[in-house]
């Protein structure tokens, strides 16, 4: 049999979280064979945050924002191959930005131009990797399993790894190529970091320095404990706003950063409920794996070994959803499923993306 292809690739992410974009080079065969490279975060200017945070739910002009964001993405592929030397590339992964994601309506929307990226940089483009998956009844969400699994390589099982964006997410792996669950935990970074810009003009919780100060409400942190979304078994997955209500709005700032910290790190104690097996080892990647205080109470809630993704992978956990979905745009070449339904719910497993050549 032939060796698989490998393909060079530059994933793009803009989290929920609103703020910026990620760019990570991948080369890799959609498969076992993942060869990270280099890295980095462009930030969104102020101005733009708030216009793109316009658009949450599919309000405003949506044409405008999608072509402006599309054109700082097409920025951040140039950033990162001009600053890296970066050769050759075969791909790019474009997420794009979720908007709305409400997949029990059978919907979910990614803004972002495909077509209008593949020409402004030249390269083939594949985008909208969720559609397929909802339509097939799937939630959409998480499309990062498969990627951590891969990572995932020959660590002990069963290994939770814990994606803590704007909203947070877990995958749980266990021995067998099909003992797989994921879903959406809860909130990640996104309430805490709305907070902290309205009460104290930063965009995030830098250490979580400010929610250690506070108090956790017990009465606040037990109404949001008592939502249904708790109980229901996965695959499952939220929108970014599914917990606007349970915003601590009557606390004083300190106060509320800290129960909404407490708040993340409870729905992931939550999450382990639905597990097969407990996990082993907790890996944490993404953002909030630097809010120190959020790590603290996740080792305190889960009574088991929690660490960032770098100690046991040796992986950067800024770039790995990034790289992920540089790692399912080749995938999506190669007509290989994203998802599978343990990660998302859907009917089989799910080939999906859409590609946009460059000529």
């Amino acid at each position: 049999m032939s060796a698989a292809r490998v393909y060079r690739v530059i994933g793009l992410m803009s989290g929920t979280s609103l703020d910026g974009i990620d760019a990570a080079f991948v080369a890799t065969d959609g498969r076992a064979r993942i060869e990270p490279g280099p890295f980095l975060t462009i930030p969104y200017a102020p101005e733009f945050r708030a216009r793109l945070k316009s658009v949450l739910g599919g309000a405003g002009d949506v044409p405008a924002i999608e072509r402006e964001l599309t054109h700082l993405h097409a920025a951040a592929v140039a950033a990162l191959r001009e600053r890296h030397a970066l050769g050759p590339v075969d791909l790019v992964g474009f997420h794009g930005h979720t908007i709305l994601h409400r997949p029990r309506e059978g919907r979910t929307w990614q803004i972002g131009d495909g077509a209008l990226l593949a020409q402004l940089t030249g390269l083939d483009v594949v985008n909208d990797f969720r559609s397929n998956d909802v339509a097939a009844g799937g939630e959409g969400a998480p499309l990062v399993p498969l990627y951590h699994q891969a990572l995932a390589g020959a660590l002990a099982r069963p290994v939770a790894v814990l994606n803590i964006g704007g909203v947070a997410n877990v995958t749980w792996i266990g021995d067998g190529a099909d003992d797989i669950v994921a879903f959406d935990t809860g909130p990640g970074n996104a309430l805490i970091d709305d907070w902290m810009l309205r009460h104290t003009g930063s965009p995030l919780d830098r250490g979580g320095v400010f929610a250690k100060k506070g108090r956790v409400s017990e009465p606040h942190l037990a109404r949001f404990l008592a939502h249904p979304y708790f109980a229901r078994r996965p695959p499952k997955s939220l929108d970014r706003d599914e917990f606007a209500g349970s915003v601590p709005d009557d606390l004083p700032p300190e106060d509320g950063a800290a129960t909404l910290t407490a708040m993340t790190a409870a729905a992931v104690a939550a999450a382990a409920r639905h597990f097969r097996k407990p996990a082993g080892l907790w890996l944490v990647t993404g953002g909030g794996r630097l809010n120190e205080t959020l790590m603290d109470w996740l080792r305190t809630g889960l009574g088991a070994p929690v660490e960032r993704i770098e100690a046991a992978l040796g992986c950067d956990g800024d770039a790995l959803e990034a790289q992920a979905f540089a790692y399912l745009a080749a995938r999506a070449v190669e007509n290989l499923p994203l998802s599978l339904p343990s990660t998302t719910g859907a009917r089989h497993p799910v080939t999906g993306g859409r590609l946009h050549r460059a000529r």
